[in-house]
């Protein structure tokens, strides 16, 4: 009968719906280590935050021009006359800081318990690569605005790259479009912003399949991930993984609603004006401690070598670790790891808080004291444990 559907559609209907019950129950028994502590609970804090970036930038991007003289009007407008348009931007700005402090915790943990040791190492690379996708993405969104911060934030970074012997005064002008900040920077920007969002959603779900591949490690080592010692995602973890969301939520309501100064640049509420300099340039809190270990430096191309290197040693992090990490035999030098992780954290805070004092007078020295400690770690300390740990193996 005609519009009647065929027993072939009806067929691949009915192998369609028993896949995603197959996927399902897989995810729901993916099976993961009884010891996990709410440090693993921070990536179903980033899922859930990618999500809301998501949703609400795709309805920013609706009523934003990238356009010099009016990307700071439409910025206003939709605030002020879209409906709970100064909601949808309050919950973008917020999630972009909550994202980026839930990612440094992760890379923190991921740093801490081993996590990118032999066999998860790609999955490590793939968080790196993840890293340095949001970072950039989140330099764009940064700009778009184009409040004063934005675009004077665009002349650094511009002046920074072109910094580079040789093709450093080509690769400023591919950055900025021209000599200057403008609307081609603003396109650069948009068009950066939005094609690398779901780049991202594409390296999260690769991150999340490999992770299901090569299973997630223990706090424990790797006695932890003995199938005596594990349990299913649901309902164990699926519970744990949602009162982290639910606390995360509520930290998030309350300093976007009580707080929003500790998320905000008033500067950035002014207009650009490319002939009025603030006396106070500063990225956003989350590129302080890059921004100080590049002010560190007295070379500039030093300067941007070292604070890119931050983040390039990071992939190298699995080749400079070959040793068995904290949970091997040599127990007894626990402490060294320890401290070796507190200077790496307070190295990584101390960069942030000169950064924000723009390296001066005795913050010169806290910037470069703490930018050796960063790199001693991944350098110094990581190379010489896994020695001492292989030692302790063989002994």
């Amino acid at each position: 009968m005609e519009g009647s559907p065929s027993c072939k559609d009806q067929t691949g209907r009915r192998h369609e719906a028993a896949g995603v019950v197959a996927f399902v129950k897989d995810y729901m028994g993916f099976l993961l280590p009884a010891d996990l502590n709410l440090l693993w609970t921070i990536g179903a804090m980033l899922v859930a935050v990618l999500g809301l970036m998501l949703l609400s930038g795709l309805t920013l991007a609706l009523s934003y021009t990238p356009d010099a003289s009016l990307a700071f009007g439409s910025v206003e407008a939709l605030e002020r006359r879209m409906p709970s348009g100064w909601l949808l931007r309050s919950l973008h700005m917020t999630g972009a800081s909550f994202f980026m402090a839930a990612l440094y915790l992760h890379v923190f943990r991921g740093l801490y318990y081993g996590s990118y040791r032999a066999p998860r190492r790609g999955l490590w690379l793939i968080g790196s690569a993840l890293l340095v996708m949001v970072m950039v993405t989140a330099f764009a969104g940064y700009v778009l605005p184009w409040g004063q911060m934005s675009y004077w934030g665009a002349d650094v970074a511009g002046k920074a790259v072109g910094a580079v012997p040789v093709i450093g005064s080509l690769l400023e002008r591919v950055f900025l479009g021209g000599d200057a900040p403008g609307t081609p920077t603003l396109h650069r920007m948009f068009v950066l912003h939005f094609t690398l969002a779901f780049s991202i959603v594409g390296a999260v779900v690769l991150h999340v399949a490999v992770l299901h591949a090569r299973g997630s490690s223990s706090p424990s080592g790797p006695q932890g991930e003995t199938p005596a010692r594990m349990l299913p995602f649901y309902p164990y973890f699926t519970i744990k993984d949602t009162l982290g969301v639910v606390v995360m939520a509520l930290l998030f309501t309350t300093v976007m609603c009580f707080w929003p100064g500790l998320i905000t640049e008033p500067a950035n509420y002014r207009p650009a004006n490319p002939l009025h300099t603030p006396a106070d340039i500063e990225p956003e809190w989350y590129f302080l401690p890059f921004y100080g270990m590049l002010q560190a430096v007295p070379s500039k191309f030093g300067g941007l070598l070292v604070s890119a290197g931050a983040v390039v040693v990071l992939f190298c992090v699995p080749w400079l670790d070959r040793g068995l990490g904290w949970t091997g035999p040599q127990s007894g030098m626990r402490w060294l790891a320890w401290l070796a992780m507190s200077v790496l954290v307070a190295s990584f805070v101390l960069a942030g808080l000169a950064g924000s004092h723009h390296v001066q007078g005795v913050w010169l020295l806290v910037g470069r004291l703490a930018t050796v400690g960063y790199y001693a770690y991944f350098l110094g300390f990581l190379p010489f444990y896994a020695k001492l740990a292989n030692w302790g193996e063989r002994a």
